[in-house]
C-alpha cells in the first residue's frame, strides 16, 4: 500500500540506520492508526498515521501541549509531518484502564482516584478563548445522531409527529441543563478505553477533539463509561469523592452534592444520547460492529437516569414505545 510505504519511509527518516521493529498498536474509531516502534535497546516509540484528508493532527498537537503544560501525562511529540498526517510520539504503555479493571477490578478505587485527579488538574487549568466551545450547536448537532442514526438506521423506525415533538422537546430540556453548567477544559472521550496504566497515572490518550465545555461531561464519561459497568452504589461513591476533590480545588461546582449529581445526570443523558447514536453510525457507515455490544448499557444508562426526572419521564415513555415494538418484530436491546 502506497501509505503503508510512506509510513515506514517516514519511521526511517526518523531513526536512520537503526534496526527497527514496526507493530501495530491500536486502532479506534476514526480513520486514525497507531503503530508501535521497537527499538534496537528495547525502547519503543508510538508513530500516529492520521490521513490528512479526513484527520487534521493541529487539533492534537494542541490539546497535547495545552494538557501537558497543565502537568497531566500525555505522549510527548518527538516529530511531526502534518503534510502526511504522522506523529512521532512517547509510549504510554499497552495496558489500558479497561483491559486493568477487567483483569483486576480490585484495584479500580485506585486508578479511578487517580484519574479524577488527573481531571481536577486538567479543570483547574481551564480558561476561556483556548477550545472551541461546547456550545449548543454542537451539542445539539450530537443529540441529532440519536434520531438519524440510531432510530432511523439502527432500529428502521421513522418517529410520527407526537414522538417527534416529544423528542425535540426533551432535547431542549437536556440542552439547557447543559448549557448552564460552569464551563471547563472537556477532554470529550475520557474513559477506560483512553486512559492508560501509565507513570505518572494516568496517561490520557484521544484527546484531539477537546473543547471548552459543561463540568460534568468528563466525570460522567469516566464513571458511566460504554464498555464497563460499575454498581451505582460505587459510582456515587467516586462521583462524592471527585466533588470533593473538585471544592478544595476551587472548582466551580456547587456546594450541594445534590445539585452537582443532577448536573452529572443531566449530562450523561446527553452523552448516552449522542453515543447510542455514535454507535449505529459506526456500524451501518464505517462496519465496526462491535460497537454493538455495548449498546445495551448505555441504554441502561439512559434509561436509569430518565426514570428519575419528571422532565424526562417522555424521553422514558418513547423508549418504551419503541422497545414495545421492536421486541414484537424480535429485536431486543
Amino acid at each position: 500500500m502506497p501509505r503503508t510505504q510512506a509510513l515506514q519511509d517516514w519511521i526511517n527518516q526518523q531513526f536512520p540506520g537503526q534496526a527497527l521493529q514496526l507493530a501495530p498498536a491500536s486502532a479506534d474509531a476514526s480513520f486514525r492508526r497507531y503503530f508501535r516502534i521497537t527499538l534496537a535497546d528495547g525502547s519503543s516509540r508510538i508513530v500516529m498515521d492520521a490521513p490528512p484528508a479526513q484527520e487534521d493532527c493541529r487539533p492534537y498537537l494542541q490539546v497535547a501541549r495545552l494538557l501537558g503544560d497543565a502537568g497531566v501525562h500525555v505522549p510527548k511529540i518527538f516529530a511531526e509531518d502534518l503534510a502526511q498526517g504522522f506523529l512521532l510520539l512517547s509510549d504510554l504503555g499497552n495496558t489500558t484502564y479497561l483491559a486493568a479493571l477487567t483483569a483486576h477490578p480490585e484495584g479500580a478505587p485506585a486508578l479511578y482516584r487517580e484519574a479524577s485527579e488527573a481531571l481536577v488538574t486538567i479543570q483547574k487549568a481551564s480558561r476561556p478563548g483556548v477550545l472551541a466551545d461546547y456550545d449548543r450547536t454542537l451539542l445539539a448537532r450530537e443529540l441529532q445522531l440519536f434520531p438519524d442514526w440510531y432510530l432511523a438506521r439502527h432500529l428502521g423506525v421513522t418517529l410520527n409527529e407526537k414522538q417527534q415533538t416529544s423528542l425535540a422537546e426533551t432535547f431542549e430540556k437536556i440542552l439547557a441543563n447543559n448549557l448552564a453548567q460552569p464551563q471547563v477544559f472537556v477532554h470529550r472521550d475520557y474513559h477506560s478505553r483512553n486512559l492508560m496504566v501509565s507513570a505518572p497515572n494516568p496517561g490520557i490518550l484521544d484527546f484531539q477533539d477537546a473543547v471548552f465545555g459543561p463540568y460534568t461531561y468528563d466525570l460522567v464519561s469516566l464513571f458511566r463509561d460504554a464498555y464497563i459497568t460499575w454498581d451505582e452504589e460505587q459510582e456515587l461513591d467516586w462521583t462524592v469523592r471527585f466533588w470533593e476533590m473538585a471544592r478544595k480545588a476551587a472548582l466551580p461546582v456547587p456546594q450541594d452534592f445534590y445539585d452537582f449529581w443532577r448536573d452529572y445526570e443531566w449530562m450523561g443523558v446527553q452523552r448516552q444520547i449522542k453515543v447510542l447514536g455514535i454507535f449505529a453510525r459506526l456500524c451501518h457507515r464505517d462496519g465496526k460492529e462491535a460497537y454493538l455490544a455495548d449498546m445495551p448499557r448505555v441504554m441502561a444508562y439512559l434509561r436509569r437516569a430518565a426514570a428519575r426526572y419528571i422532565d424526562l419521564k417522555p424521553l422514558l415513555l418513547l423508549l418504551d414505545e419503541l422497545e414495545n415494538r421492536q421486541a414484537q418484530v424480535g429485536y431486543t436491546f
